[in-house]
């Protein structure tokens, strides 16, 4: 993964199990004017890292933050080579896929006229480019396309992958979420919808997931990927497994545009249906990777929901938002936070909730406030919403 607190999975885990924040003012920016004038940027990113110099031209930032993510998951699959490419994919979902080249390929337009668009201004743009590029990178010839769902994108893009596997239509799949969204446009559009958090004065404290004074999310940047293969193949090439998928749920709310049902009535089902699928019963899941944006109705309504989804067993349960600390990735949330789900799972760390100084009393589960959790856990589900109603929830099982 790379996120806000690292440009590699190792480097990102250890700082999100030490509550460190990615969150800080923007760099790069000109910041009279804006509302919010901070974001979890992925500071220092270097495409040319993975990615040579030309492609990475040709590229939107949000598919090299992909691309930079699946050769580091594919490094530590070792596939280098796979038998048959038409039974291996690439399905990685984007909630705006490259809204970056959007905006600067328009003030080209506003200064120089149609002919100042540059040629390559569609291909950059397009959000199933990330998958695009990563399946001709390692020639897998099975299902390649994008899943946009705002930001249930990555969560939906790792439900698809799974099918294709449990259908037989695949040995292999690289899948998750990209996004690379800072920029003036959607801290604009975010901002008059005040759905950003305008805590200018202390943003490494201002994403507050379940507190009573969260005013908003921290938008973020970054990529989480991951590759799914069918048990048989894995065991016979003798790879390393890291977790199980097990099964996922999703859900729509058929309610709001933006808000979520204040009922959960999505949230509920789309957790119901992910630990049914996978067979297992309430009382066997430990954690739970929140969405927990650090918005007023979130938070409550997805409290709410695992309330009723999970009863008395609620109060057992591990919680955390990652979000505190790497802003929401929109699109690319539900794959960093598989990801995380995958190593708290492997090494019995629960990541932390930072900033929970004051927890709202309509939030009162165990969200492990400002410290990881050491325990043992061997099912964990993460949650992923999106604007639109869309709810997935992935079920995920540790393989020690």
């Amino acid at each position: 993964m790379v996120t806000a607190v690292g440009l590699d999975r190792d480097t990102s885990w250890r700082a999100l199990k030490a509550g460190q924040s990615g969150i800080a003012t923007l760099e790069g920016f000109a910041l009279e004017g804006l509302k919010t004038t901070f974001a979890a940027q992925t500071t220092g990113f270097d495409p040319t890292v993975h990615m040579d110099a030309k492609e990475a031209r040709k590229a939107d930032r949000f598919a090299q933050l992909a691309m930079s993510a699946a050769v580091e998951a594919m490094t530590e699959a070792d596939l280098a080579e796979v038998a048959d490419p038409y039974r291996a994919g690439v399905i990685i979902g984007s909630g705006i896929g490259g809204m970056l080249t959007f905006e600067e390929q328009h003030s080209r337009l506003l200064k120089r006229g149609h002919r100042g668009v540059s040629p390559m201004f569609i291909p950059m743009m397009i959000g199933d480019m990330a998958a695009g590029l990563v399946s001709i990178r390692y020639g897998f010839r099975g299902a390649n396309y994008c899943t946009v769902s705002a930001c249930a994108s990555g969560g939906h893009a790792i439900g698809a992958a799974f099918d294709q596997i449990i259908l037989g239509h695949a040995d292999i799949m690289i899948t998750g979420g990209a996004e690379a969204a800072v920029c003036d446009m959607a801290l604009a559009g975010f901002a008059n919808m005040k759905a950003l958090s305008s805590r200018n004065d202390d943003p490494a404290r201002a994403s507050r997931p379940f507190d009573v004074d969260r005013d908003g999310f921290v938008l973020g940047e970054g990529a989480g990927i991951l590759v799914l293969e069918s048990e048989e193949h894995a065991l016979a090439r003798g790879a390393t497994i890291l977790g199980e998928v097990c099964g996922y749920g999703m859900t729509g709310d058929a309610y709001h545009m933006t808000q979520p049902d204040t009922a959960g009535r999505g949230a509920i089902g789309s957790m119901q249906q992910a630990v049914r699928s996978s067979g297992i019963e309430l009382q066997d899941v430990g954690y739970i990777n929140a969405h927990g944006t650090s918005t007023f109705f979130n938070d409550k309504v997805e409290t709410g929901a695992i309330k009723h989804v999970f009863g008395d067993h609620a109060a057992n349960l591990r919680i955390s938002s990652t979000k505190s600390m790497i802003g929401h990735l929109l699109g690319a949330a539900g794959g960093v936070e598989a990801v995380i789900c995958v190593l708290a799972l492997r090494d019995g760390i629960l990541p932390p909730t930072i900033n929970l100084d004051n927890p709202d009393p309509e939030c009162d589960l165990d969200y492990c406030p400002h410290e990881a959790v050491k325990q043992d856990v061997e099912y964990a589900l993460s949650n992923s919403f999106g604007f639109g109603g869309h709810n997935v929830t992935l079920c995920l099982r540790a393989r020690r």
